[in-house]
């Protein structure tokens, strides 16, 4: 149980870590002192930097940082040294991060319509019919993020962006492509702050498929969607070519609920939901498997109906056959304070989705649901 600093309610729905409810958020200007002092302490935990203001704008990601000599990006990858901004690994080749063989099925969030398990697509995208059970995804994870969600289920990622270890190169993600391997997916942290490293890897990693006869590889992301949009293109066609999924986590509607939980501002929600908008505008061009699937954590107390039903009713608008993914949360990072994600929560959240008109709905980590509010 937690007190809001402004309104004085208490509830279990209050996280100590913001220090206010979701309607101060929401209502209330003061509100935002509380949120930044809540990601200034998440940001020096490691350290990344928290305020970049510079006049050379990084056109890397969809943040648009403003760097100044000797400083370094929000994602901390990007720094700017002798009067040019470049990768602190010297090389867009050579990035933060790991990979690993996930074997097929495999805990992903299009998980529904994924064609290694339901063999959708089959046979121009999916081995067989039945699924691709014995083969292998290549999963990507990024040290990078141009984020900072405060309820961060992936939060080991700042150590790599910290130490800028462990390394991965092109090469590296090249060789693991074999007989066995049908997909890819570039995830994390978030492959934004990485495009470069992540689409000349995947465009080489497809050349590489065909080369030794693999009849199928899929190229997918998982993404917060705050990308350059140029370059977000260049991932949807690799995606749409290969019968790959983009996966995108719409995190929240308000702008200033965003920024709480992420702490991004208005102008950055605004080119997540471009990028949504324009996945969905080619998501025609291909009827199975869906081109973009969409997904929403329910975090308790700041993730409510309101926010669920603005940004169901925005998909639904754009394409109502658009798969939307309802995730349950489990209390990790700085918001370790909160409940699971209730049952009742998560089937709000679904009714919600299928009145707004979204045909394809799904609740995952339904392991994770309990029943304390």
């Amino acid at each position: 149980m937690a007190r809001c600093a402004l309104c004085g309610r208490i509830s279990r729905l209050v996280s100590e870590t913001l220090g206010v409810c979701i309607d101060c958020i929401r209502n209330r200007r003061e509100a935002s002192r509380f949120v930044d002092e809540a990601h200034a302490r998440s940001r020096a935990l490691f350290p990344l930097p928290h305020r970049v203001v510079g006049d050379s704008v990084c056109g890397l990601c969809g943040r648009m940082c403003g760097l100044r000599e000797g400083s370094t990006g929000y994602c901390g990858f990007i720094a700017r040294r002798d009067g040019r901004n470049a990768p602190r690994t010297g090389s867009y080749q050579v990035v933060p991060g790991t990979y690993y063989y996930d074997p097929h099925p495999t805990n992903c969030v299009a998980d529904p319509v994924c064609p290694a398990i339901h063999g959708l697509g089959y046979p121009d995208y999916c081995l067989l019919p039945s699924g691709e059970h014995g083969y292998y995804n290549i999963a990507v994870f990024y040290g990078l993020c141009n984020m900072d969600c405060l309820y961060c289920q992936n939060w080991e990622y700042r150590r790599m962006t910290r130490d800028l270890q462990p390394l991965i190169t092109i090469d590296d993600l090249v060789g693991a492509v074999n007989h066995r391997t049908t997909c890819v997916c570039f995830f994390g942290g978030d492959p934004g702050p990485a495009a470069p490293h992540a689409l000349l890897a995947a465009r080489r990693m497809k050349t590489r498929a065909g080369e030794i006869g693999l009849r199928v590889f899929r190229i997918c992301w998982e993404t917060n969607g705050l990308w350059n949009k140029h370059l977000f293109r260049e991932a949807v066609e690799l995606s749409l070519e290969t019968g790959g999924i983009v996966k995108i986590d719409f995190k929240a509607w308000t702008p200033q609920v965003y920024h709480a939980l992420t702490g991004i501002e208005p102008g950055h929600v605004e080119k997540i939901k471009e990028n949504i908008a324009y996945a969905a505008e080619r998501t025609g061009e291909r009827r199975e498997p869906p081109l973009l699937v969409v997904s929403t954590l329910l975090v308790p107390g700041y993730v409510d109906e309101y926010e669920i039903d603005m940004m169901t009713r925005y998909v639904a608008e754009l394409y109502r056959n658009t798969p939307y993914v309802f995730l349950g949360f489990h209390p990790d990072y700085m918001l370790g304070d909160l409940p699971r994600t209730s049952r009742r929560h998560a089937m709000r959240a679904v009714e919600i989705a299928r009145k707004n008109g979204l045909r394809r709905v799904y609740v995952e980590n339904t392991w994770l649901l309990g029943d304390e509010y």
